[in-house]
């Protein structure tokens, strides 16, 4: 695993109320904020220095929330990520957020060696010369803006949920611009020679209109490149579910100019309300298991929100869940392997979802990532990076805990035992968006105590046995035993450096998670 320090970066001379001041420093942009020129990969000479120190990573940061410290950002004011490792860094594009605060459009870019500190490095769109709070044609790309204002809309103030990969020698970052006209958005591709830039736009992918069209909204892309060598573009938000079309692998674009794609995917229904939001696919091929698996968001992005997979034998579909039910069904569909939770002593974590999965070169374990908001306060957004791990046919399931670049030593059956919070992850339907989904819904940690002799009580009562790094339950009122991965991993709730974890899916696909407190 990759390992590095992050160093603070930027001077700010001054910052009051949120509100960013004109420096004197001679190096400074229009906006008194020191401007970087990332034109090498040696930004900070520093990175790579010393061990992490967990006391600056805290769940709020409203010293730190506004524009004026966007070099400074970190993890911190992250929304809809999308990460890849390009084998120097991990690099990560993200929707333009900030908490109480605006910044100006144009996709936040950072990077990390070891998936816990993070460097902001820019914008794909208008490079680092424009002031962050600028809201100027300059900050949008002008294929997706002037499709916005063709049809009568301005677009919304921020460019949203992005998708970043490489390709051979290039760099591809599919964008999402959006307005408050129903549905009028639009996905476009910017590509460069770099990961941090500077990137031009190279044309649209897919389009959408506030019209009777069965179509999804054009918004949240991703894809996925086959072993054939094909690539397969994924997108929707809402509305009529998850699409997926074809591109030409030469240019990033449609195979078929105009090509709005099929359904793969979409919700289940009470009476005739929609169960909540589908949105931010995310497709990743495991060689292991030789299937592809589709990762999805569920509900609302400041509550509920929770990711879902299924998978396939191919590229192009069709999924299916944990149940075997065709994700193209009218179902919700299972296993949801994160959900808002609640550890003790903690205020929990909520809006955990819109997935980015991707893969570690050097390790080839595989991560996800996605925006977490405390309990505290559900606009604070911070990234969150989980492993993922694999059952024996299989499935993915992440830790129930966030990755800290721990060194991962076996476990013996002689540290099982003692007392532990355990979370089941269930789910309650709530049909609907913003205004019905406003409980976070948070799935709380119960005591358990896994008994030396064998036995488990206080949540779950049964019986337990170990072989590393698999934990059997063998539960009262469970249908069949299940095993539970066992890793090692930090308690952040507690600070606790190293502690140990487990998480796995029952026969029926609800995710079981475990945290030992002593």
């Amino acid at each position: 695993m990759k390992r590095i320090t992050l160093r603070f970066l930027v001077i700010v001379c001054m910052v009051s109320q949120g509100i960013w001041v004109s420096s004197c420093e001679d190096d400074s942009g229009p906006t008194g904020i020191k401007v970087k020129d990332p034109t090498t990969d040696t930004l900070d000479s520093n990175l790579g220095d010393g061990p992490i120190d967990f006391s600056q990573l805290t769940d709020t940061y409203g010293q730190l929330a506004p524009v004026a410290n966007i070099y400074d950002w970190a993890h911190y004011n992250v929304h809809d990520p999308s990460i890849f490792d390009n084998g120097d860094f991990f690099y990560c594009y993200t929707t333009d957020v900030a908490y109480g605060a605006q910044v100006r459009p144009g996709h936040n870019i950072r990077r990390s060696k070891n998936l816990v500190e993070w460097e902001f490095v820019g914008w794909v769109v208008g490079g680092n010369n424009l002031p962050v709070g600028e809201i100027s044609d300059r900050a949008y790309p002008p294929l997706g803006l002037e499709h916005i204002r063709s049809n009568g809309g301005e677009p919304f103030d921020n460019l949203w949920a992005p998708y970043a990969m490489k390709y051979q020698d290039e760099y591809r970052v599919y964008y999402s611009i959006s307005s408050a006209t129903p549905r009028l958005s639009a996905m476009g591709l910017m590509v460069s020679d770099k990961p941090y830039g500077p990137f031009e736009e190279r044309g649209l992918v897919v389009t959408s209109l506030n019209n009777s069209t069965r179509q999804t909204n054009a918004i949240d892309p991703t894809v996925t490149v086959a072993d054939d060598g094909s690539h397969w573009f994924y997108y929707g938000s809402a509305w009529d579910g998850i699409y997926k079309i074809e591109l030409e692998p030469s240019t990033g674009l449609p195979k078929e100019p105009g090509d709005i794609g099929t359904r793969v995917a979409q919700r289940a229904f009470t009476g005739n309300s929609i169960n909540g939001n589908i949105e931010g696919p995310e497709i990743i091929y495991n060689e292991e298991f030789d299937k592809y698996y589709m990762f999805i968001a569920y509900d609302w992005l400041e509550s509920k929100y929770n990711v879902r997979v299924g998978r396939s034998d191919n590229p192009d579909g069709p999924f299916f869940d944990y149940l075997g039910r065709n994700m193209n069904e009218e179902v919700d569909d299972l296993p949801m392997i994160l959900a808002p939770y609640r550890f003790q002593g903690h205020s929990g974590w909520q809006g955990v979802s819109h997935p980015s999965v991707f893969i570690d070169k050097e390790s080839k374990d595989f991560y996800l990532a996605h925006q977490g908001r405390p309990g505290a306060d559900r606009f604070f957004m911070v990234l969150h990076v989980r492993q993922i791990h694999w059952t024996e046919d299989g499935w993915p399931m992440v830790s129930p805990e966030r990755y800290a670049a721990e060194e991962e030593t076996a476990v013996a059956e002689s540290e099982i035992a003692g007392n532990w919070e355990q979370i089941i992850l269930g789910y309650q339907v709530v049909p609907g968006y913003a205004d019905e989904q406003t409980s976070p819904d948070f799935q709380i940690a119960q005591n358990l105590t896994i008994n030396a002799d064998g036995t488990l009580s206080g949540a779950s009562t049964g019986t337990w046995t170990y072989s590393a790094p698999w934990l059997t339950f063998d539960l009262e009122g469970e249908s069949a035993p299940f095993k539970l991965k066992v890793e090692r991993g930090r308690d952040w709730e507690k600070s606790v450096d190293e502690t140990i974890l487990y998480t796995g899916l029952n026969a029926e696909g609800t995710a079981f998670w475990g945290k030992k407190v002593d």
